[in-house]
């Protein structure tokens, strides 16, 4: 940054610094994307893939289960009876199936998922839920009701990661907030696979394209895939936001944040280039910010207008008033651009014991 002309320098800063802001303001003056409340409850299947222990395990279960709907009933489908997830099964008291279908493509979710689909086929609407969720006694009622507007193919939700133990806990907190801003923006939205409810219509003449396709590692983006071509909308439900209770060390973070977004650039690789330009404008905004406020004149601490912004609405989600975090928000961009650039290189990912090849 030294080598660079002074002029060019504040020039390029002020010009990112201008983009970022309005990227803000466009998220600013979106609005809220109203939903129709409509009471709508039909037959309901929960499927809950599951594959070793989990965090909280039978307490997750037993809130999936325990819901203010009237017909719904959950089942858990796990790879063996030797699974470590059997014994918290049964003691949460849900009915649990074997995984049957088979597929050298398809993760081992996708084909709990699918074995469910094609066991249970007298219901009118499936709900997938992760086994590591915690949900209230409205969650299922809430997710399912957009579903009446037979526009939409797929409603979903994000979770909200609840840090129990140490600093890359409330990293993975505040990097998941990514994905909350794709969620509420229609046009990148997309399928979260730990809360997801869809018609039976959606996946009846889909489950071979659901397992066998080269996104079937993937069970979110496959249906996201599959609701795009029918030309159905995607319905963000915030009010069945979830919890995930999180104790990561520095290792699991990054295998967990590498795995995601090289998942995320399978299904959508020009989030490559996109997050390449928007981290590094951050990054550069933020160091020649510094500079320049400090060596030319403060008015360049105006550059920083995003910084304050990303860290407000980071304490708005984290429902935390932790110093911590705003040091993690100032780290999120460095770590993000981290992020895209390991998961570019990865051939393979590691997912709850397996391992599966990403077929670009």
């Amino acid at each position: 940054m030294a080598n660079l002309p002074l002029e060019i320098l504040e020039a390029l800063a002020v010009l990112l610094a201008t983009m970022l802001i309005g990227i803000d303001a466009a998220r600013l003056f979106r609005g809220k994307e109203e939903l129709r409340k409509k009471h709508y409850e039909p037959k309901t299947l929960i499927i809950i893939p599951c594959k070793g222990p989990d965090l909280g395990l039978v307490e997750n279960l037993i809130s999936i289960k325990k819901q203010r709907y009237l017909k719904y009933d959950v089942v858990a489908v796990i790879d063996s009876e030797d699974d470590p997830a059997a014994t918290e099964i049964r003691k949460a008291g849900i009915k649990h199936i074997i995984s049957s279908v088979k597929s050298a493509r398809a993760s081992g979710k996708v084909r709990a998922i699918a074995s469910a689909l094609s066991r249970f086929r007298n219901y009118e609407a499936y709900v997938v839920a992760d086994s590591d969720i915690m949900v209230n006694g409205s969650w299922l009622s809430s997710i399912v009701a957009p579903l009446a507007d037979k526009r939409i193919g797929i409603a979903t939700t994000y979770p909200h990661f609840v840090p129990i133990g140490g600093f890359w806990s409330k990293v993975k907190m505040v990097w998941n907030f990514v994905g909350e801003n794709l969620l509420e923006n229609r046009k990148s939205r997309f399928a979260w696979g730990g809360t997801m409810a869809f018609r039976k219509d959606l996946v009846k003449d889909s489950i071979h394209y659901f397992v066998n396709s080269r996104y079937s590692v993937s069970d979110d983006i496959t249906l996201t895939k599959i609701c795009k071509s029918k030309k159905l909308g995607i319905a963000y439900v915030k009010e069945a936001q979830p919890m995930i209770r999180t104790k990561d060390n520095p290792m699991q973070f990054a295998e967990w944040a590498n795995r995601q977004t090289a998942l995320t650039l399978l299904g959508y690789p020009n989030n490559f280039r996109r997050g390449i330009f928007f981290y590094f404008s951050e990054i550069f905004v933020l160091i020649s910010g510094a500079y320049l406020s400090a060596t030319v004149s403060p008015t360049f601490i105006l550059l920083f207008a995003h910084l304050l912004t990303s860290l407000k609405r980071s304490y708005a989600r984290t429902r935390t008033k932790d110093p911590m975090i705003a040091a993690i928000v100032l780290l999120m961009p460095f770590i993000y651009l981290y992020n895209l650039v390991s998961a570019r290189m990865m051939k393979r990912i590691v997912w709850r014991g397996s391992s599966y090849k990403l077929v670009q």
